[in-house]
């Protein structure tokens, strides 16, 4: 006999490929990723409109290239989502090694576009941020370790994950980059929790990495700046961040009204690190409510499905791509508020770039993949399948 996760599910011989993904993704997830996205083009014709015109650009041009590139994530999305886990598992550990290389040339051939971090290569018509498609595939790669260590006899799967980690943060802090490399680090550690992880050794890492934060704060002006800023009491109303706050205020419960708001025509980063803020001004706290509302729903969505999956790998993976959803999705909301130090990192799915918009629709891709409905072996026959007698 075997027992079917997340309701039943019969396989049909001969049955068509995408017919089988309609049957056994989660509609609720996928719905609500296409909600964010329209949410993210409805503040785009309000956001990018002053950039275009202050770059000497069509009124939509970004939006035209966000709705091009938002199309592209899709198609990752979707592509990636009807593979097996197997299949994600070869080429998220493939992709990594070229990821993980892109971002290791980043010092010798990046640009920083005048923003003091070299983050992105210039391709001309478009820049790629490799540390958006690491991210994901980091997370591939240290699921596939970690689960390994769990087989008997496998090799030390987390101990290697740790070194990798601690390769991978340290290249994002050269850059430097600190909020991505933050957010790799919890998402790791969501993994490793998940994993059966000591909470005492989840504390011991998290004192690391403060020890880790007051060098940084020590030697690098850029970090310090940020921290200083965000620690001082009063916030300088002619910053970003007070730019920000007061649009924010001004929109109330409902909001100033369609392309009423002005913090779109002041802050520079209006359609990307503080898309909130547009949001806020525009369609008041009902449109952030909304918008929170549907991160939470796949955050939760997502875990309650993965609790009842009996692959390591797949609980693992999955589990970590939540973490990284929603902690780069709180980190972007929390900043915005100035309950986080700024980061410069955007909302998934409703920021405008394309690099994070089809790093998105992989890392979407995938965990629509593992949330999949389907057969789970009795937990004996998942015992004897490891090795256990």
């Amino acid at each position: 006999m075997t027992e079917i996760a997340h309701g039943a599910v019969v396989v049909l011989p001969g049955e068509a490929i995408v017919s089988r993904w309609w049957r056994t993704i989660d509609k609720g997830v996928l719905g609500a990723l296409v909600l964010l996205f329209a949410v993210g083009l409805l503040l785009g014709f309000a956001a990018s409109v002053p950039l275009a015109e202050r770059n000497g650009l069509p009124p939509f041009y970004y939006v035209y290239r966000q709705a091009f590139f938002g199309g592209m994530a899709f198609v990752v999305m979707l592509g990636t989502s009807m593979m097996s886990p197997d299949m994600v598992r070869r080429l998220g550990v493939i992709g990594f090694f070229f990821a993980a290389a892109a971002l290791m040339l980043l010092p010798a051939l990046g640009t920083d576009f005048g923003k003091g971090a070299t983050r992105w290569y210039s391709l001309g018509f478009i820049s790629l941020q490799p540390s958006e498609f690491l991210k994901p595939v980091f997370i591939i790669i240290s699921a596939w370790l970690m689960a390994s260590a769990s087989e008997p006899g496998g090799p030390p799967g987390r101990l290697i994950s740790f070194g990798v980690l601690i390769v991978v943060v340290a290249f994002l802090a050269l850059q430097p980059d600190f909020g991505q490399a933050m957010l790799t680090i919890v998402a790791w550690s969501g993994i490793y929790f998940v994993a059966g992880a000591p909470i005492l050794l989840l504390t011991a890492i998290g004192m690391i990495v403060g020890l880790v934060g007051v060098v940084a704060y020590k030697n690098s002006e850029h970090f310090a700046r940020r921290i200083d800023g965000f620690l001082s009491p009063d916030v300088d109303p002619r910053t970003q961040m007070g730019y920000a706050i007061d649009a924010i205020r001004e929109g109330g419960f409902f909001g100033t009204g369609v392309n009423e708001g002005r913090v779109k025509w002041i802050l520079p980063d209006a359609h990307t690190d503080f898309i909130i803020a547009v949001a806020a001004e525009e369609y008041g706290l009902v449109m952030v409510l909304f918008i929170v509302a549907l991160f939470g729903f796949i955050a939760v969505r997502c875990l309650t499905r993965l609790c009842v999956e009996r692959d390591t790998f797949i609980r693992l993976a999955g589990a970590g791509l939540t973490v990284l959803l929603s902690a780069q999705a709180f980190i972007n909301l929390g900043v915005a508020v100035r309950l986080l130090p700024a980061k410069g990192m955007t909302l998934p799915f409703v920021s405008y770039g394309g690099s994070s918009l089809i790093a998105m629709g992989a890392l979407t891709g995938m965990l629509l993949c593992f949330t999949r409905t389907r057969p789970q072996a009795e937990i004996g026959d998942h015992l004897l399948s490891n090795g256990y007698r």
